[in-house]
């Protein structure tokens, strides 16, 4: 379930010679500066400590000023060495957007001071609403290279904690080995690298959730709300490897399954495509789909691994399109487990547990969509905002909207239309406009939410669509390919010459596998 809806923004400004934080782009350090002269008087003096190649001397008995020794040629190397990396430190803009949960804030704070493993970044804290900036105080001094490295332990923090992270630092700090941030990491998005860090994604819930618009059909109805808060509670408590809780639905919840269920089954055989006819026919064969019980989670998940290796976490509402589509590249759906509200079986503003069990999972026993759904997320992670637009756009008109060929007779398998009544007999009408599916032309195409769309996309087969796909994720600005490794679930970044022939040769040892295997077939033929 995914939403693209744009975060609030802010960003970072550093000034590790004068030791002034602030969170603004509006804001002006130096101006802060001017208008406080005590920090002016410790700035001083930790811009003097600041050069610890070279220490000042006590006032001057002749005429009462400081100055300096005179300094030895490595000395002066030396000197402008930690100078000229200080100064890429200085004013090194980083920016990120907070995830849209109330304790935001506090755990960028707590990045922020944990990456100094002190409470000294935040001793002095005050926030204004009006600008809304935070400023954090007084800071103690720190030598060059120690400042490289709390910038980089504050980047990694951040990168981890936020929505939306990126900083401007491809210097490498000399003298601090193991602290150089690469360029094709800060520009890219944080994302991530094994299954278990999706932990971090999919709490970050965007809308609905517990709280329900005005226009949601259930939003007067307290009990319904109150079931909504026990679905939430599940989801926000579920990490990577548990079992997904089961739920005892109500006889009201029951009931409108039934009701979706029965309704939709009518259509399928005229209307859904073969691999989701034989796929729902499986899951009603194992005693997991039938009119009177809803699914539970952890049983579809299980026999979805057994398949295609998709499996299921639960989610308490919409989540950003970054982050759903993250998910997918690790093959795990993000997928709610509570139901419409029974006042309009036929309707519902957000996707619920019958669009995700009716619409998405039995596509996603089918191992050539669901290496297709795999494409689109692999293609997201580290993609610009841009990027992720158009690819959300892509998603939308394939994996939920989307139409193919099978025997010269157009076929649903979009997910949005499988657990549409109402829409998937309008888009099989032939009154509606059919184009071929291709990615450039998907992405220029408005996504409609609330009414029927203006266009559907057909593909006459699932890998055409995932070769499209794979084309245009090549034309990603990204400095770095990714590739999935089902023996660890997690994604290997690609951008080294290195890390290419540690690939090639794991490769070259399944094509052996799969060369002998050749030739004992042909030669019992």
């Amino acid at each position: 379930m995914c939403c693209n809806q744009p975060a609030q923004m802010f960003s970072k400004s550093f000034d590790l010679n004068e030791k002034t934080y602030i969170i603004d782009s509006k804001m002006d350090n130096t101006e802060t500066l001017k208008k406080n002269p005590q920090t002016q008087k410790l700035t001083m003096k930790r811009q003097a400590s600041a050069d610890s190649a070279v220490k000042l001397k006590c006032v001057d008995e002749d005429d009462g000023v400081p100055h300096r020794p005179v300094m030895t040629v490595e000395e002066k190397r030396k000197h402008f060495r930690r100078m000229q990396s200080m100064g890429s430190l200085c004013n090194t803009p980083v920016m990120f957007s907070l995830t849209n949960q109330v304790t935001s804030v506090a755990r960028a704070l707590k990045a922020m001071k944990d990456s100094d493993g002190s409470d000294t970044l935040t001793r002095r804290l005050r926030s204004s609403s009006k600008d809304r900036c935070l400023y954090c105080g007084e800071h103690e001094k720190m030598e060059s290279e120690d400042s490289s490295k709390l910038l980089h332990r504050l980047v990694l923090r951040l990168q981890k904690q936020m929505d939306y992270m990126e900083a401007s630092l491809t210097h490498e700090f000399e003298g601090s080995p193991g602290c150089e941030v690469s360029e094709k990491y800060v520009e890219s998005r944080w994302f991530p690298r094994k299954i278990s860090e999706l932990d971090m994604c999919t709490n970050r819930v965007l809308t609905y959730g517990v709280a329900l618009d005005a226009d949601h059909p259930g939003f007067t109805d307290n009990q319904y709300r109150e079931r909504r808060k026990v679905f939430a509670d599940i989801a926000y408590k579920y990490k990577h490897g548990e079992i997904i809780p089961r739920v005892e639905y109500t006889e009201e919840e029951t009931n409108t399954w039934c009701r979706v269920f029965s309704e939709l089954v009518a259509l399928y055989p005229k209307y859904a495509c073969k691999e989701y006819l034989q796929n729902l026919q499986h899951l009603r064969d194992e005693g997991l789909y039938c009119r009177s019980r809803i699914p539970q989670l952890e049983d579809v998940s299980k026999f979805l691994k057994e398949r295609t290796g998709f499996q299921i976490r639960p989610v308490a509402g919409y989540l950003s399109s970054r982050d759903f589509l993250a998910g997918l590249a690790f093959r795990t759906f993000a997928c709610t487990q509570y139901i419409r509200h029974s006042s309009d079986p036929f309707y519902t503003p957000e996707p619920d547990c019958c669009h995700e069990l009716m619409g998405h999972v039995p596509m996603f026993a089918d191992k050539h969509f669901a290496q297709f759904s795999q494409e689109i997320g692999l293609a997201s992670l580290g993609a610009s905002d841009e990027d992720i637009e158009n690819l959300s756009a892509c998603y939308f008109f394939s994996i939920e909207f989307g139409l193919c060929k099978q025997n010269g007779v157009t076929k649903v398998y979009g997910a949005g239309l499988m657990s549409s009544i109402s829409e998937l007999k309008y888009a099989m009408t032939g009154d509606c406009t059919i184009k071929p599916f291709t990615p450039e032309v998907a992405i220029q195409q408005e996504c409609r939410i609330t009414t029927f769309q203006d266009a559907y996309f057909i593909t006459p087969t699932f890998d055409e669509a995932k070769n499209q796909m794979r084309e245009y994720a090549g034309k990603i600005q990204r400095p770095f390919t990714v590739r999935y490794d089902p023996y660890s679930q997690s994604v290997e970044v690609l951008s080294s010459v290195d890390e290419m022939c540690s690939m090639i040769g794991g490769l070259k040892d399944d094509l052996g596998l799969l060369t002998q295997a050749l030739v004992k077939i042909q030669s019992l033929q």
